[in-house]
This record gives structure tokens, C-alpha cells and sequence, in this order.
């Protein structure tokens, strides 16, 4: 199937939908036929032939009003009658690495989902360790609407697919995903896209979103857009990137990033919040007047380039001056742990989080270490390598070094 992009509906989408799963289970190849767009862009994504960083792309839906069946499509024209379609809505994907050590980016990825698409290769034993880690990641965010694709039906006999269908129906027996569809897919070749695409429609409706409520926006990736030589004067400013999880951004606006940039003061590290003001806004490749939740934004900001040079803003908030959630240096947590250690071949007990114990904790778009100093009862300290901006609400999740990985243990609450 090949996308026929269309520039009538430049409409920021209303909906991020994650594309999660094993390595090389064919999430970006999936993403391609969808968008047109092959998300692994970063040099040493197309040398390894994986997801390393975060990727995204936008595509529309539209509906032909003349079929009967798959009516949903994402070309402007309908495949099967011919007839023009009515533009529906724009979605966007987020592409999220599978790779066991880049666990902390796909929770990352996972904060800004609405919804997601499990990947799950037919030519290969059900399930995969970091599909086991990828369907826990998502439960424990919140993400409860799914769609499982069997992928590569095509590098398996039938006799093959059958036992894979099985083994998926077993693996999500009792799991957030028990009633999800499974549709059995070949994105190398274009098989049942059509019907992906209608599932799609179907089963992910527009979440509620509260426009009302002061902006907030977790910031995914930071990047210089000049190209090196460029004149000073020319010179534009940092782009952040990430998606909005409340209220509106708009252009003109003036906005506080914290926890901000990291500053050495007195003998010890801060950090300080930066602000700045929106200069211009986009979703995909459309210019935006202003951006509200749903799809990934970028924003072109009055900042020195070198600040957002490789991502390091990655984690961090963005609002109205002054009207941010707290920085935290260190956090009090009410661990909810797992029963067995998930994505490692052969699953252990989790034990207890003991002192002086080193966690992996993500938050919102943020991912950092911290070191356990004080068990309570029911809750733990974690003082933190590098600070997160976090309302008291937001959920935790926790991991810690299994072997030279670490792996997903459980999720925290914030404690007064």
C-alpha cells in the first residue's frame, strides 16, 4: 500500500499511538506503510538496522462513503471503488526501540501514548522477552487500549501461525490485553494493513482531552536544526520536541522548561529552569498556530542552539512561566512491586528494594538513577543523579540492574 500524503488536512492529529514490541518484530517497517515515513533516521539506527531513539509520524484517515466493508483508509481516494474519500482525522504513531537496552526509551515513549500497537513476529516463539517487558511497561503507565498485530505472516507456514495465535492468546490471557484484536499482518508486503487501519478507526476513539487546565508538555527530544557554517545572524533558534498532555501552547507564548539545564553553583549541581518564547510550532511537516494534546509538536524557541544539542532537554517540562510542577531532588515512593523480574530468560523472584540500592526510574518523558538512603515503612528513599519536574500524581516506574540490565521491578507513587 502507498500512502498518498495530502496536505488538504493539515490538522494536528488528535491521538499518539505507540508502536511497541520485540526487536526487529517490524515496528518501523509497519510505521512506513502507514505514514510513508521510515522513522529510523539516526545514522547508527540505519547501520544497526534498529530504533534507537524515539521516531514519529503523522498520517490521515479517510473514509470512503460508497464500501461497504474496510471503509477507513489513508490515501484520499479509496483503493478498492476508486472514489474520492472525506478526510476523518489525523493520528500520530510513535515509534518506541525494542531493544533490552533501550528499555528507558520506550517508557519515555510510553508516557505521551494514548494507545498502542503490540507487535509480535509469527515466525518466532510467543512471547519474546521484551514483548513480556513492553505489554508490563504499558500497563503500568495506564495504557489500556491495544491492538496486537502478528507480523511476518509471510516467513511462516500456516502450521506456524496457528501455534503463534495461540501462544498470543495464552501469553494475554489475564492481561490488559486479554480482549485485544489479533490481526495477522505482512508490513513488508502490505497484507491486512487495510484492515489494521480500520481496527484503528474503530477501536481508538479521540481521548478527553481538558483544554481548560494550564499547559503541559514532556518533552521527547531537543535538537540544533542549523547546519554547521551558518552565518550568526541566521542562526535559528533550539527546537524541542514531545507531545502535550494538557491545555494549549500557542505561538508568542513565553515558557518555563524545567528541570532545565544542568549549572554547578557553590560546589554542588543544580539545576535551572530556562525560559524562553515559541517562535513558531509544528506538527509533522504543517505549521500550527497553536498546539493542544495529541500527536507529536515541535517548537522552535528563542534558545542558544548548543542547549539543545542531542536531546538534552529530553525529560524535561515545558508550561507558562511559573506554572509548573515541582523539582525534585530526591523522592519519596510507595513501591508496588512485581512478583518476577520480566524480560530475562529465565524470570526471578523481585526482592525487596533494599538501601543503598541503585534504581532506574522513569517519570513522565524524564528517565534517571537514583540511589536508595532510607526504607520506611511501605515507602523508600531515592535520592536522584539527575532531578525530575513531577506533579505528585504521576506515576513511577521503577528498575533495577539484573545482571548488566536493568529491568523492569514495578511502579511508585509519590509520597508527602
Amino acid at each position: 500500500m502507498v500512502k498518498n500524503i495530502s496536505h488538504e488536512t493539515s490538522v494536528q492529529p488528535d491521538i499518539n499511538i505507540g508502536m511497541t514490541g520485540h526487536v526487529d518484530s517490524g515496528k518501523t517497517t509497519l510505521l512506513e506503510k502507514l505514514s510513508g515515513k521510515w522513522t529510523d533516521t539516526h545514522s547508527e539506527e540505519i547501520k544497526r538496522g534498529i530504533t534507537i531513539r524515539l521516531g514519529y509520524a503523522n498520517t490521515s484517515i479517510y473514509k470512503c462513503e460508497k464500501c461497504d466493508k474496510l471503509v477507513y483508509t489513508i490515501n484520499s481516494k479509496c483503493e478498492k471503488c476508486g472514489s474520492d474519500a472525506k478526510f476523518v482525522r489525523n493520528i500520530s504513531f510513535v515509534d518506541a526501540p525494542g531493544h533490552e537496552t533501550l528499555m528507558a526509551t520506550m517508557l519515555c515513549g510510553a508516557a505521551i501514548m494514548d494507545a498502542a500497537i503490540l507487535l509480535i513476529a509469527a515466525n518466532e516463539e510467543c512471547p519474546q522477552s521484551q514483548t513480556k517487558e513492553h505489554l508490563m511497561a504499558l500497563d503500568m503507565i495506564g495504557i489500556k487500549n491495544i491492538i496486537i498485530i502478528q507480523n511476518k505472516i509471510d516467513l511462516a507456514s500456516e502450521e506456524q501461525i496457528l501455534k503463534n495465535y495461540e501462544q498470543i492468546k495464552n501469553f494475554v490471557k489475564g492481561t490488559i490485553a486479554e480482549s485485544a484484536p489479533i490481526i495477522p499482518v505482512s508490513a513488508q508486503h502490505g497484507i491486512n494493513v487495510d484492515v489494521l487501519i480500520n481496527t484503528i478507526q474503530e477501536r481508538f476513539a479521540t481521548p478527553k482531552r481538558d483544554l481548560t487546565k494550564e499547559p503541559l508538555m514532556f518533552v521527547a527530544r531537543s535538537f540544533d536544526i542549523n547546519r554547521p557554517g551558518t552565518d550568526i545572524k541566521n542562526l535559528s533558534g533550539g527546537v524541542v520536541g514531545g507531545a502535550i498532555k494538557q491545555g494549549i501552547l500557542k505561538i508568542n507564548d513565553e515558557i518555563e522548561i524545567r528541570p532545565g539545564l544542568r549549572v554547578e553553583k557553590e560546589n554542588r549541581v543544580i539545576y535551572q529552569p530556562i525560559t524562553t518564547k515559541i517562535i513558531e510550532l509544528r506538527t509533522g511537516n504543517d505549521q500550527i498556530d497553536s498546539a493542544m494534546p495529541g500527536g507529536s509538536v515541535a517548537i522552535l524557541t528563542e534558545l542558544d542552539p548548543s542547549i539543545v544539542k542531542s536531546d538534552s532537554l529530553t525529560g524535561n517540562i515545558i508550561g507558562h512561566i511559573g506554572k509548573l510542577p515541582n523539582v525534585f531532588y530526591e523522592l519519596k515512593i510507595e513501591p508496588k512491586l512485581l512478583k518476577r523480574v520480566v524480560g530475562t530468560a529465565n524470570e526471578i523472584n523481585v526482592e525487596p528494594i533494599k538501601k543503598s540500592e541503585i534504581l532506574m526510574l522513569n517519570v513522565n518523558s524524564a528517565a534517571t538513577t537514583g540511589i536508595v538512603t532510607e526504607l520506611a515503612k511501605n515507602s523508600v528513599y531515592v535520592k536522584l543523579k539527575r532531578p525530575v519536574c513531577a506533579d505528585p500524581t504521576d506515576r513511577i516506574t521503577l528498575s533495577r540492574l539484573v545482571g548488566s540490565r536493568f529491568r523492569l521491578i514495578g511502579y511508585g507513587l509519590m509520597k508527602n
